[in-house]
């Protein structure tokens, strides 16, 4: 049996579950079940075909099944209320984490929604109604209800009562909040804190209050980097009076990295972001659709490459091997563009641009470009000399790789940083865009220094 470590492979895990599904082995499947973590078993009943993926999960006990419903993909969370019966589906989401059910009521169809919010609880209805009712994208949305608020008064053994009768109802336990009496936030200590201290110590004196949180409103990604930043396990998330209504857990904030991460990536290709972040689960035709855009914006900057060209279609008619060059001083343009805004819009995702400043990057982005151009300028001028047979040729082709490799670098970095600056997603300004822009100036650039050393050229090829 396909085993990695001791730990079963999810998808050979599948395979077999289908196998003893098909052959009607309800208790084989149940054993294999058994000793599979819950995201694996997630995984391996996400890789089933539809019509077995309801039975296989019914064949879980009902305190697993709702923690491995949490793990699935949401395609497959929505096929399985389809499948399941009424009173399973609405067991199912009223059993769920608040903030997992909040994340699948937004992909819900709104008919869908209202008729399982209709039939919540009344508590489960008002959380998942609080949750729903913040903007995307953002910590309130992102955030759970569920976790243990202490007050300063309570003693360290009444703490440790508390957290002992709540603990199974809570999303984590490991960080602990202190409010008042209004609910403020007052205060922070660690489950370790309230373990080690004296059981007859209030907790007033015991926790820290310098707390670090973050608003409802706080953009998901910001909340990601504090976490991060701060090596918490939770945030805790206050409203406007700054009054406790939920904490951001560390599982949700690699979601959120995750989500973000493939963002910039589909940006810096030049692929357009959908409401779905599985690229691989859309249709055809979105594939397309998001595709599309920058093929239709190289047509127009191929239009304006050969208004270039044609403009200065006597030099290249009086030597033709200068056309020879133009593919070297694109792609050299395009990737050195691509190499600095790369690095550039990585440096603002994870804030180490910050460090050394704006101005400075540019500056240091320019200098590697000169450097670079200037390694090309020694290399090519030779090499095109030998190729073309014509001295100013070849050195038309190095100053002008000099001049692009210098601007490519500039506009590789400097693009990003403006468009961050005016807010918008600096991976708009991807390698895509920058190759694009460099290689209508690029042209210019090396035809104008052409046209620059025409007598030379015209007395070479005469």
């Amino acid at each position: 049996m396909g085993e990695a470590n001791g730990v079963l492979v999810p998808e050979m895990v599948a395979r077999q579950l289908e196998t003893l599904l098909e052959a009607g082995n309800y208790d084989g499947a149940k054993l294999l079940l058994q000793p599979v973590q819950e995201v694996d078993a997630a995984e391996a009943i996400g890789g089933l075909p539809r019509t077995l993926q309801a039975l296989a999960f019914r064949l879980l006990p009902k305190d697993e099944a709702i923690a491995v419903y949490e793990y699935l993909p949401v395609d497959v969370q929505q096929s399985l209320l389809e499948r399941l019966r009424s009173g399973e589906v609405l067991e199912l989401v009223e059993a769920m984490s608040p903030d997992d059910r909040a994340r699948l009521f937004d992909e819900l169809p709104a008919k869908v929604v209202r008729r399982l919010q209709a039939e919540l609880s009344p508590a489960e209805r008002r959380v998942t109604a609080q949750l729903l009712g913040y903007a995307p994208e953002t910590a309130g949305r992102l955030m759970t209800t569920e976790f243990i608020d202490l007050k300063e008064f309570h003693s360290v053994a009444q703490a440790l009562e508390l957290v002992r009768r709540r603990a199974r109802d809570t999303e984590t336990i490991y960080a602990l909040y202190v409010t008042d009496g209004a609910r403020h936030l007052s205060g922070i200590l660690s489950l370790r804190d309230l373990v080690v201290a004296d059981p007859d110590a209030r907790i007033g004196e015991v926790m820290t209050r310098e707390v670090i949180s973050v608003r409802t409103d706080t953009d998901q990604e910001e909340v990601a980097r504090a976490i991060q930043r701060y090596d918490f396990l939770a945030m805790p998330v206050v409203d406007r009076e700054q009054r406790l209504v939920g904490i951001v857990t560390v599982d949700d904030v690699i979601d959120v990295i995750e989500q973000e991460a493939t963002r910039d990536i589909y940006a810096a290709g030049a692929v357009q972001a959908g409401d779905e972040d599985d690229y691989f689960q859309s249709s055809l035709f979105t594939v397309v659709r998001r595709r599309v855009v920058w093929l239709m914006v190289l047509v127009v900057a191929n239009s304006l490459t050969f208004a270039v060209i044609a403009r200065e279609e006597e030099i290249l008619s009086r030597v033709v091997v200068l056309a020879a060059f133009i593919p070297l001083l694109i792609d050299t343009g395009g990737n050195v563009g691509a190499q600095s805004s790369t690095v550039v819009i990585r440096g603002l995702s994870t804030q180490q641009l910050l460090v050394n400043g704006r101005r400075v990057t540019v500056l240091r982005e320019a200098l590697a470009g000169l450097i670079l151009g200037l390694m090309m300028l020694v290399v090519v001028v030779p090499w095109a000399w030998q190729l073309g047979g014509e001295p100013m040729v070849a050195w038309a082709t190095g100053i002008s790789l000099l001049a692009i490799s210098v601007l490519a670098a500039t506009a590789g970095s400097a693009l990003p940083l403006l468009f961050a600056r005016l807010g918008f997603d600096p991976a708009l300004m991807s390698a895509p865009f920058i190759t694009t822009a460099v290689d209508v100036v690029g042209v210019f650039i090396y035809l104008r220094v052409a046209r620059l050393l025409l007598p030379a050229l015209a007395g070479g090829a005469a």
